[in-house]
């Protein structure tokens, strides 16, 4: 899956479930703060990117992710890494 099929995908299911802002939604964006995430919240995102991706999100995968260019790359490779295993 190419970067910017992944880029679509995920700002439309962030806008869609968040209701985020998608003119907020830049690379350099804080993920935290313009979907104004609580810990619940997390938890919400952690099962929306589960159904939209198909791979399983491991605890303290989120700890390094601070932007959204954080968070497409995270996605990227996870997606790699998947697409290696099969």
């Amino acid at each position: 899956m190419e970067m910017q099929e992944i880029i679509e995908r995920t700002n439309a299911f962030l806008v869609e479930e968040f209701e985020a802002d998608a003119s907020l939604i830049t690379p350099e964006a804080s993920l935290k703060e313009v979907l104004d995430l609580d810990s619940l919240d997390y938890i919400d995102l952690v099962v929306a990117l589960e159904n939209n991706f198909h791979f399983k999100v491991q605890p303290g995968d989120f700890l390094p992710l601070v932007t959204f260019e954080d968070f497409y790359n995270y996605i990227q490779a996870q997606i790699k890494k998947k697409e290696t295993v099969s």
